[in-house]
């Protein structure tokens, strides 16, 4: 079984800051009195001011503290404090504040942490020298357990899976597991414990172990008599998204993760997979907004937070001066006809919506399985149907609208021809291209934007200024 779990009040959930039941003037609390107890290297003080803060006061205060000082109140809180401080903090100012420690104090500080949190701040500290130097200064049998875990795959099964956790071998009897969760209560007590594993010599999953059948059967009975056999189990290389389904389908608490040798390394937990998931989107949200590179806090350096966004604006500037191009390129025609000024960025901002709208559908679709790069052309036929239906009714309510303005029924059927062309164009666009980017395993959230915003802007104004050239005598009266 594993032997590593933080020590941790048992009283308390993990990740939590210490509350005190009844605080007189805990309203009161000032964050600045945190920074000088910091500056005073007050380690009582900080301990107290974070004992009569809820969670969300700490985060805050803390948040806003600069890097140097926020790795000075980590050194100067007792390791299982800051490990718990760690916990509700954003990882990457965890991860920055960790690695300005002393080695030998960070090393005490991850010891303190549930294995998975271990390997994700570790892995989380911009500088490998500094993350190298914490392993040295940990336990050996600890810093192996941190390495193996984080060379696994961001978005496999291995990467969340807790390695704390009880198994027992199969010739073991009730007695004998009786006795020891007797003996080991104390430790045991911090493992977030949700089932008991059965394996054989070579440490290989073989069942379940209920505790309600535990307690009620003879002492004298093995265990493997008693013992849920072939349980559900994951692999640790397997893709957590292949799970969520699995989840939604059973109320599992947690699976076991084996080897592809069937060899038990840990448990994956619900609660990880269902944070993860949020993660996720979390991440697609932020890439589709043009925030790259990761997780970014305003607390972050400013030249970092400047070369993160302009690596997306600075593309964008040279996407949108293609697009306009077209716009140049059919300069007498908007001067003859002045009104279609008025209807461009009416039908690049429809097209656009319309487009993103199918974005955000094959990007949903790819993260719960449903659909492949291979299946591109079922997603083109289904997008272009849902297009040509939107597209005509699109058009038809922005030609009404061109002709009570301007009375002019060829203005009006350039651009409602205009928009619902450039529906049809949109959608299909917005719902390939992230299967296509998939496929050449590019980010899809992070390129789909750019690429559908110009192309549809692109046909949008070719189409609108193109049919208004061929019909330049009608819509001026000539």
């Amino acid at each position: 079984m594993s032997t590593h779990a933080p020590e941790r009040d048992p009283g308390r959930e993990p990740g939590s800051i210490p509350v005190p039941i009844a605080v007189d003037g805990a309203e009161a609390l000032v964050e600045g009195d945190l920074t000088r107890h910091i500056v005073r290297e007050d380690a009582e003080a900080c301990s107290k001011w974070l004992g009569l803060a809820n969670p969300e006061q700490a985060v805050h205060a803390v948040s806003g503290l600069a890097d140097p000082q926020r790795a000075r109140l980590l050194a100067l809180l007792p390791a299982s404090s800051a490990a718990e401080l760690l916990e509700v903090l954003p990882e990457a100012q965890a991860a920055e504040a960790l690695g300005g420690l002393r080695a030998e104090k960070a090393a005490k500080i991850v010891e303190e942490l549930p294995s998975d949190e271990r390997a994700d701040l570790i892995g989380a500290i911009a500088d490998d020298r500094e993350a190298e130097a914490i392993l040295d200064a940990m336990e050996s049998d600890l810093a192996d357990e941190v390495r193996r875990l984080a060379s696994y795959e961001d978005d496999s099964v291995g990467s969340l899976m807790v390695t704390e956790f009880l198994a027992f071998p199969a010739s073991a009897s009730v007695e004998d597991v009786l006795a020891d969760l007797e003996t080991n209560a104390e430790r045991y007590r911090n493992f977030n414990i949700q089932y008991t594993y059965v394996t054989d010599q070579e440490k290989k999953l073989l069942g379940v172990l209920p505790i309600r059948s535990l307690l009620l059967a003879p002492r004298s009975l093995p265990i493997r008599e008693i013992m849920i056999e072939d349980p559900v189990r994951a692999v640790d290389q397997t893709p957590v998204e292949e799970l969520r389904g699995l989840f939604d389908l059973h109320d599992f608490l947690a699976l076991p993760v084996v080897s592809a040798e069937g060899t038990l390394l840990g448990v994956l937990e619900r609660v990880a997979v269902e944070h993860a998931a949020v993660e996720d989107s979390e991440d697609l949200y932020r890439q589709s907004q043009g925030i790259v590179g990761g997780e970014e806090l305003r607390t972050m350096p400013l030249l970092l937070r400047s070369r993160r966004r302009l690596a997306w604006l600075s593309t964008n500037v040279v996407l949108n001066i293609v697009a306009a191009s077209v716009i140049a390129m059919h300069q007498d025609t908007l001067e003859a006809v002045i009104a279609l000024a008025v209807f461009l960025p009416i039908i690049s901002d429809m097209s656009g919506c319309s487009g993103n709208q199918a974005v955000a559908v094959s990007m949903r679709e790819l993260t719960l399985g449903v659909t492949r790069p291979r299946d591109l052309w079922r997603v083109l036929f289904k997008e272009c149907s849902v297009g040509i239906l939107n597209g005509m009714v699109l058009g038809a309510l922005i030609g009404v609208a061109a002709y009570l303005w301007q009375g002019n029924l060829y203005l009006s059927a350039v651009v409602a021809v205009a928009l619902a062309a450039n529906t049809v164009i949109a959608v299909c666009i917005g719902g390939s291209v992230p299967l296509l980017l998939k496929g050449m395993k590019t980010d899809p959230a992070l390129a789909s934007g750019p690429i559908l915003t110009t192309i549809t802007d692109m046909c949008g104004f070719l189409i609108v200024l193109t049919l208004a050239a061929h019909w330049m005598g009608r819509l001026t009266g000539g």
